[in-house]
């Protein structure tokens, strides 16, 4: 089992009688890309600003890198600057000079972490080439919304940070600008660990390989992306052949483990309270047939049929 960048059990926030945080329990892998996704007003933001140091929650407990975050409103530290300095972190609405270029405020930001000089050069060149900025010599103030967000994670890159922290970093964004986005988050799978949070579904599906979904300030589903789009309870199956689809099918409807069947042309949808038998018997069916099969696989059900599932609605958080 991989150890944990981010720890988190029982971590609430209140502002007065609102609850924007419920007892949260969060468990982010070391060298993961998790997707934290909420609808909006989940409790997203509140969750990264206590992680990142920003805010103080009312109650729970968390670690970072294995470092604790204060426990409460009036007990402990905040995240202590030794372990700041290997946390790299976006807000959802990021701020910067106009009038410096892209190099001048990744300079400007490094020279903040005491990089030395050469390094620095270094860092910057490797930070403009990896945003897609190498070529770019206008003014911040000039730049599109996209090369700002690109501009915003090379910025919270240049501390060489073992934690990532991007908060709605495609929001707002262009297909292009989030196409862009979403290539340099992938491309750090394995080298950083990425928490970053998203109310855009496809764009968790296309990156994370962990995701933790949050609503009302709970979080109602947490694991391994593969996991939560498992079919669960019931097993969905497509089977396609050149012809002869409705010799399948009479042969299938004598079988215990079909829950349903539909066929349109060739191509029969199959769901089944079992998940092997079918697997062995399908083709085996097929064969005894002697039909030509084209297709046969198992569905999984969809991240969008997940969070729909779990998520009643949004409020209920910051």
């Amino acid at each position: 089992m991989r150890p944990l960048a981010v720890r988190v059990r029982g971590l609430t926030k209140e502002y007065g009688a609102h609850r924007a945080l419920d007892g949260i329990d969060l468990s982010v892998p070391e060298g993961a890309v998790y997707g934290f996704l909420g609808p909006n007003g989940a409790g997203k933001t509140t969750t990264l600003r206590i992680l990142s140091g920003l805010s103080r929650p009312s109650r729970g407990e968390a670690q970072v890198l294995g470092v604790s975050v204060a426990g409460g409103d009036d007990a402990g530290e905040r995240l202590p600057a030794a372990a700041l300095r290997e946390v790299g972190y976006l807000p959802d609405v990021p701020g910067f000079y106009p009038w410096m270029t892209a190099r001048e405020f990744l300079r400007f930001s490094g020279r903040l972490f005491g990089i030395a000089r050469q390094e620095l050069d270094s860092r910057v060149d490797a930070l403009l080439d990896l945003s897609g900025l190498s070529g770019v010599r206008g003014r911040i103030g000039g730049f599109s919304r996209g090369m700002r967000q690109r501009l915003g994670i090379a910025q919270a890159l240049v501390n060489a940070p073992r934690l990532l922290m991007l908060d709605e970093p495609t929001s707002a964004l262009d297909p292009m600008g989030r196409r862009d986005v979403l290539d340099m988050i992938g491309s750090l799978r394995g080298h950083t660990t990425v928490l970053f949070s998203t109310h855009i579904l496809t764009d968790v599906e296309r990156v994370c390989d962990t995701v933790g979904i949050l609503d009302s300030g709970r979080v109602v589903a947490e694991g391994p992306l593969s996991s939560l789009t498992m079919p669960r309870g019931v097993h969905r199956f497509v089977l396609e052949v050149s012809d002869g689809a409705d010799r399948i099918e009479s042969a299938l409807r004598e079988r215990s483990w079909l829950a349903g069947i539909s066929r349109q042309g060739n191509s029969l949808s199959l769901t089944a309270d079992d998940g092997t038998a079918p697997q062995r018997e399908v083709p085996a069916i097929v064969s005894e047939l002697g039909l030509p099969l084209v297709r046969f696989e198992t569905l999984e059900t969809s991240l969008e049929e997940v969070f729909l599932g779990l998520v009643e609605g949004g409020g209920g958080g910051r």
